[in-house]
């Protein structure tokens, strides 16, 4: 069972979203007098009709995100403002109504100030937010809900994995699919990822952390991860190293965590290339990619050390975490921690 704890008195071992803090954000929305007030209640459960819409044709979406400790000791979230659209873009997938950016910003920062004595200090520990929107009306009609529930709670989380930095090893399955053209792919929406958990299952049960899910029409170019995007690493014809994702095609979930990296990547002068990945990049004797990594929000930078499929596993590089796979998670932690510039205004300091 998942508890509420304060994380003065446990801040070690939180594992991911196990653990909750005390206090949680409110809003609702109607049609004739749209979003309410946030209010800040404790955490508690909610309280739905058995008919509320969610729960029968999914209208529910969701965000993550984090509140770092700082360096100088303050509280900050990273790139809020690009999670409140992306949001939007959600809902406007699934016919649900907009939330203002600045709401969504402002109901995050309110459960960071309330709840600021739990958030984690230790080493590569923060606060994970989940902000969301479900359909609460009560009707069996197949249309879209008239009345939503906006919510954000909180969890004090270690590293995503338990391993924390270590390679992880991923299933690539050719019969199943995450998402196809026209579909809800690139919308962060509950039913994208009910629809991945047996791969995932048959993953663990090979060994395996994660899926690598193919496109759906050929069952051949890379897509992303479970809940990751994805990242190669070749080399430029001057041995430079050259950093390689999928394009953001619509089945892809357009992370902000990837933005971010192409963009420290370029700080750090290496070249990004968008374009399709052969799953024979990744699984033939002459392996073009010299080491590959996942990344997300509640994860950041997760190197990528063996690819499975049905004709056997495949090692890339020597298995462990690679050279900029390294860096840029370096990076990335240093900017969020307060240990190098924000130079591009990514910290909303709460």
């Amino acid at each position: 069972m998942s508890t509420v704890v304060n994380t003065s008195e446990a801040p070690t071992g939180l594992g991911f979203g196990a653990r909750f803090t005390a206090s949680m954000v409110l809003s609702r929305w109607t049609p004739g007098d749209g979003w309410s007030a946030l209010e800040v209640v404790p955490h508690r459960p909610l309280e739905l009709s058995p008919a509320a819409m969610a729960l029968h044709y999914g209208q529910a979406i969701f965000e993550g995100l984090k509140a770092f400790p700082r360096a100088d000791g303050s509280l900050a979230l990273f790139r809020p403002h690009a999670n409140a659209e992306r949001f939007n873009h959600s809902a406007e997938r699934l016919a649900m109504p907009a939330l203002p950016v600045e709401t969504f910003v402002d109901a995050c920062a309110r459960l960071v100030r309330a709840d600021a004595s739990e958030v984690p200090t230790g080493p590569g520990q923060s606060l994970y937010l989940r902000p969301f929107m479900i359909a609460v009306e009560p009707s069996l009609g197949v249309r879209p809900a008239q009345e939503y529930l906006f919510a954000v709670i909180g969890s004090p989380v270690d590293h995503f994995f338990a391993d924390g930095f270590e390679a992880i090893d991923v299933w690539c399955p050719s019969d199943q699919i995450r998402a196809a053209p026209g579909g809800t792919g690139a919308a962060k929406c509950a039913g994208n990822y009910a629809g991945g958990l047996a791969a995932k299952s048959l993953a663990v049960a090979q060994g395996c952390h994660e899926v690598l899910w193919l496109d759906a029409r050929e069952h051949r170019f890379v897509e992303e991860l479970g809940a990751m995007n994805f990242f190669g690493v070749t080399r430029e014809p001057s041995g430079a190293p050259l950093l390689v994702t999928p394009p953001l095609s619509g089945t892809i979930l357009a992370g902000n965590t990837r933005n971010t990296l192409i963009q420290i990547a370029a700080d750090l002068g290496v070249r990004t290339e968008q374009r399709h990945v052969d799953i024979a990049e990744l699984t033939t004797g002459d392996v073009r990619f010299v080491e590959a990594f996942a990344c997300g929000t509640a994860a950041s930078v997760v190197p990528i050390g063996s690819v499975t499929t049905a004709d056997g596993r495949y090692v890339l590089g020597d298995g462990r975490p690679g050279e900029l796979s390294t860096r840029l998670r370096e990076e990335l932690a240093a900017i969020q921690y307060g240990e190098r510039p924000d130079a591009r205004n990514w910290i909303h300091t709460v």
